[in-house]
């Protein structure tokens, strides 16, 4: 899909923003950015001209604009971009490990993941909040509950996310 041509939006209340890639599925950095980055800007600007004016966002934990890391440093730079908006929500997911399999997303399996799930359940209850794993669904359902609620920004770490969720 060109994101830089998205039709005009229906006008809604919340837009959901969950569109990342890896750097291997992009096929480079600059591949990577056009998704994580512009991609998403591309989906919220066009929501913003339908009216829309809270977002839920899925980023990573770690993110940050000033990273030294690249995956993190694009993460940070699409949240830096959705604050200086005139946004009354911006509810900021940042999960560590999602303990789910991608199959589902058609994306080819991560050995590091397959690997890393596993040692991570074990561990989840030593790790700090922060980086203690969490399942996609708790991400999802996380956001459609605070999204709506919420006034300002928010950033919300694993913990937070399972907690927000509710029991499994």
């Amino acid at each position: 899909m060109d994101f830089s041509r998205l039709p005009v939006l229906p006008p809604a209340d919340e837009v959901y923003l969950a569109l990342g890639t890896t750097i291997k599925v992009a096929g480079s950095q600059a591949a990577f950015r056009a998704v994580d980055l512009y991609a998403n800007l591309a989906v919220v600007r066009a929501a913003f001209a339908a009216g829309v004016r809270r977002v839920g966002l899925v980023s990573a934990a770690g993110a940050d604009a000033k990273s030294s890391m690249f995956y993190n440093r694009v993460k940070g730079e699409l949240e830096d971009a959705l604050k200086a908006m005139t946004l009354e929500t911006l509810v900021i997911a940042r999960p560590s490990l999602l303990l789910d399999s991608r199959e589902g997303l058609q994306q080819p399996p991560r050995i590091g993941e397959k690997i890393a799930i596993p040692i991570a359940r074990l561990l989840a209850p030593l790790l700090p909040g922060t980086y203690r794993p969490v399942h996609a669904r708790a991400v999802a359902q996380a956001l459609i509950s605070t999204v709506p609620l919420t006034r300002g920004v928010v950033v919300m770490a694993s913990d937070e996310l399972a907690r927000a969720a509710g029991p499994r």
